[in-house]
């Protein structure tokens, strides 16, 4: 396993190094955005797309666009000290600001690191009680305020699970703390709609694609057709379930709230499917 290395200000550090000011915005009141790719022969997967979410994150919190070849340079020399590495995290933070919400620098904070992460035969997964709010003023927004997110994956480490799945606040299937959700029902494979709230996932958008080039029966979901309780089929057998995340890539949920949980033909489809279409293409 390789151990985590961080580039900043054009150079590799140690993760023990200090680099952030204890005002920075990112820390005090989680103003920042970030990116995680996988990594495959030694590069970032889809690194161009993780690059346009990066900037339309950044864009939604009133940052401004992030440098994107500085943030280039910063992955190369981040893969090149940790070559065995299987991830890649970007930070962007509001840099150094006031103790309130409001910001006053315009001097951004750019972190990179690499380190541990793979992908994964298969998934388990639990049920939280807590909810996404599909109508947040971040909805969409991968930001560095995730603190609902450590609250469900412990609920789900803590239930012997991989990942926590949440509702949305009309009890739609939404996503997971770091993954998105696909479920194989009536012939067809779905995923919650963007309505949802859910992320824009790469992984996501990915299986998307390549499935409607290669003509499987994969799809968002329209209204009210993946109800919350959607997970209870996955449970019966008529449902089987597949985790989709940009380091974990795609994988079969194998058990969900401690019941194991079929697989389904097409659902095997479609993870071949994005391994092999994934291994043709680095940055698709």
């Amino acid at each position: 396993m390789s151990e985590i290395v961080v580039w900043s200000r054009g150079r590799i550090h140690a993760p023990s190094e200090l680099l952030v000011s204890a005002v920075d915005h990112g820390i005090t009141v989680g103003d920042g955005v970030f990116e995680t790719c996988g990594v495959d022969q030694g590069r970032a997967f889809a690194l161009s797309r993780h690059l346009e979410r990066l900037a339309r994150s950044a864009h939604g919190l009133g940052l401004a666009d992030p440098d994107r070849e500085l943030v280039r340079s910063g992955v190369e020399a981040v893969l090149a000290a940790s070559p065995g590495a299987g991830r890649v995290r970007i930070t962007v933070t509001g840099g150094p600001g006031p103790l309130g919400s409001d910001r006053a620098s315009a001097a951004q904070t750019v972190l990179v690191m690499a380190g541990p992460g793979g992908p994964v035969a298969t998934a388990t997964a639990v049920r939280v009680p807590w909810v996404r709010n599909e109508r947040s003023a971040v909805v969409g927004l991968k930001t560095t305020s995730y603190a609902e997110n450590v609250v469900a994956v412990a609920a789900a480490h803590a239930a012997g699970a991989d990942e926590a799945y949440l509702a949305n606040t009309r009890d739609e299937l939404c996503e997971g703390t770091g993954s998105n959700i696909f479920v194989e029902l009536a012939g067809e494979v779905l995923t919650p709609a963007l309505s949802s709230g859910c992320l824009a996932g790469i992984t996501r958008a990915l299986v998307l694609e390549w499935a409607r080039e290669e003509g499987l029966p994969v799809r968002e979901s329209r209204e009210g057709e993946l109800p919350f309780t959607i997970l209870d089929a996955a449970i019966a057998g008529t449902a089987p379930l597949l985790l989709a995340s940009s380091v974990r890539t795609v994988a079969p949920i194998v058990r969900l709230d401690g019941h194991p949980v079929e697989g389904g033909g097409l659902s095997r489809a479609v993870v071949e499917m994005y391994r092999r279409r994934a291994a043709d293409d680095l940055d698709p």
